[in-house]
């Protein structure tokens, strides 16, 4: 139930971003959790600032990818 909880908690930052869809992967051994706003992502640029990989196609942001994802919780 804590778990849910916390889906819960965060669940008005969801339905305020301004995408209809996302996919999201965390692979746990790497600690990498990748975000998609459209699939296929077909990213033609990116951009790393502090261990997060901002993809873009053109210039919408089409995903991200978050290094070290345990440690940017809060």
């Amino acid at each position: 139930m804590e778990k849910m909880n916390e889906l819960l908690d965060i669940l008005p930052h969801i339905l305020k971003m301004p995408f209809n869809r996302i996919w999201i992967d965390y692979d746990k051994e790497a600690d990498v959790l990748y975000i998609s706003f459209r699939k296929p992502q077909q990213a033609n640029d990116s951009i790393m600032e502090d261990d997060i990989i901002y993809h873009y196609h053109d210039k919408e942001l089409v995903g991200m990818t978050i290094l070290h994802a345990k440690n940017k919780g809060r």
